[in-house]
């Protein structure tokens, strides 16, 4: 599975932070007063987009096996042709010394009947060659569904743990990118009352110093307490108020965007399979 791991299954930074902005935060709301309940929304473009290049680099990874199957077999054929152009070449030498004794000797019967047994035999390897040529091509082509579907969690796996790498060394270069993505989740609070941001411990002092900033993004009559919460790691932030709470830390977002892609993996092997069973 080595060829799995290839720089095509690397997600681009600036694709991941799109696929993060556009993928909607897993929000637990808790309210007083009983709330319409409200459909749970599909996979957003970007999260479909990346499954798609992780199923692209699984259908990859099959298709070379795939070929270099075929050319396994490609070979024993030319092996085989090979094969059969001596014999024929012997056995034309042999035809020829047993016809010239045949008509010196009188047994052009015997001569005629050994040509036929010998023509018999090497149809009947030829035969075999063939047969055994297709079946392995047979077990290729079985074998390409299994490749990708086994290949999918994998890779689903493999992007996620990339990608949550990236994504921390990228906010330990940029730490603005932590003010904006907690700037941008709190413009998604527009209520009066105390707005609670929980933030890592260690980087309290560091949005403290932005807290004019993030002030701006909610309603000029609400307050904003930022407080440090150990539940939080060291980027992204939790949002409580009298209305519910959203979690906008970076494992949570990403825990969520693995969940989709997995399910539409396993949708997708689904599908597959009812295809095949219809063919």
């Amino acid at each position: 599975m080595s060829n799995l791991i290839k720089s095509s299954s690397v997600i681009p930074l600036e694709q991941l932070k799109q696929l993060k902005w556009a993928n909607p935060f897993p929000e637990a709301e808790s309210s007083e007063s009983d709330r319409e309940p409200q459909a749970e929304p599909g996979p957003d473009e970007e999260t479909v987009a990346l499954r798609d290049q992780i199923l692209q680099d699984a259908e990859f990874f099959a298709e070379n096996r795939l070929r270099e199957t075929a050319q396994e077999c490609e070979k024993m054929l030319a092996d085989a042709q090979a094969q059969i152009d001596v014999w024929w070449l012997e056995k034309r030498e042999a035809d020829e010394l047993a016809s010239a004794e045949a008509r010196t000797s009188g047994y052009e019967q015997g001569f005629a009947e050994g040509t036929s047994a010998s023509e018999a035999q090497l149809r009947e390897s030829w035969e075999s060659k063939i047969a055994e040529a297709a079946d392995v091509l047979k077990h290729a082509y079985a074998s390409r569904e299994q490749i990708i579907q086994e290949a999918e969690p994998f890779l689903v796996e493999l992007s996620c743990a990339i990608a949550e790498k990236i994504i921390g060394q990228q906010l330990s270069l940029s730490p603005e990118i932590t003010i904006e993505m907690i700037r941008r989740s709190l413009s998604r609070r527009r209520e009066q009352g105390v707005i609670t941001l929980c933030v890592a411990p260690s980087q309290l002092t560091f949005v403290q110093a932005a807290r004019e900033e993030l002030h701006a993004s909610i309603d000029s009559q609400a307050e904003l307490q930022i407080l440090p919460d150990s539940s939080v790691k060291d980027n992204g932030c939790v949002i409580r108020s009298a209305y519910g709470s959203i979690d906008a830390r970076i494992d949570t977002q990403l825990s969520e965007i693995k969940r989709e892609l997995i399910a539409l993996a396993h949708q997708n092997d689904a599908e597959r399979g009812h295809a095949d069973e219809r063919e």
